[in-house]
């Protein structure tokens, strides 16, 4: 699916959703995998709502939640100026001009074209290292490494552009679990947690938080989602969401 244009800036068009979205993204670097497809399949939205994807990369998440709920109006946020450029070039290879759109910015410091209006849903995919190695590829270590922010600090920022009785839908490494849920707890409940397990009886690695900004209700766990099977390959519940583009089912 490359074209000349690609190779010749060193990026690729991809497929994501068995062909629905198209990804622009570097060769070597930062290159999306399966978490945010899985993350925009967790956001549950109805009617034009209006959604912010906090970091959005290259755009996959943003991409895969549009191709699935045709009316949401959907923003991204990406402080990598390179990244946040092929994730505005998506938006036209996707034909989403008319809801969706790609601002450069920190979410530290927030443009005004974020900052002006709540979301009704912020989805994010926040860097998942807070120590050891720093990749030597700065696209990477910027993308995985919590540089200027912690997760509590990014994790606020989210819940500080939510509109009330708003949500906030995360994917992160499960055993950072508990740091999450108390940087909700003081400004948000009915908290939903799916578990994602790398194969059967194998502890999950990921989890996916769905939280409600000034909602009472207690904390939700719900069963999760076998992403492998003990061959390698996809369970049908992961390929029915991976490639056919269905909800993460809670």
């Amino acid at each position: 699916m490359n074209t000349a244009l690609s190779v010749a800036r060193d990026v690729t068009d991809d497929a994501l959703l068995n062909g629905r979205v198209r990804l622009r993204q570097p060769k070597t670097g930062y290159r999306a995998a399966i978490d945010p497809v899985l993350l925009a399949a967790a956001v549950r939205a109805s009617g034009s709502a209006r959604v912010l994807d906090a970091g959005c990369g290259t755009g996959a998440a943003t991409f895969c939640l549009a191709a699935r709920l045709p009316l949401v109006d959907v923003s991204g946020l990406e402080r990598q100026p390179e990244l946040a450029a092929l994730a505005q070039e998506g938006v036209a290879l996707n034909n989403l001009s008319a809801r969706a759109r790609i601002v450069q910015g920190d979410l530290m410091a927030l443009p005004d074209l974020i900052c002006a209006y709540p979301f009704d849903i912020v989805m994010t995919n926040p860097p998942y290292a807070d120590g050891g190695t720093v990749s030597p590829d700065a696209q990477v270590a910027a993308a995985h490494h919590e540089s200027d922010a912690d997760l509590g600090q990014w994790i606020a920022a989210c819940v500080g552009l939510l509109k009330p009785k708003g949500r906030l839908v995360l994917i992160h490494r499960a055993d950072r679990l508990s740091e999450i849920l108390s940087c909700l707890k003081l400004r948000c409940g009915d908290i939903r947690i799916t578990p994602l397990f790398p194969k059967p009886g194998e502890p999950a690695r990921r989890v996916i938080v769905d939280a409600g900004l000034d909602r009472k209700t207690g904390d939700t766990l719900h069963p999760g989602l076998v992403l492998h099977g003990p061959d390698g390959a996809f369970t049908p519940k992961a390929q029915a969401i991976l490639r056919d583009g269905l909800p993460l089912a809670a």
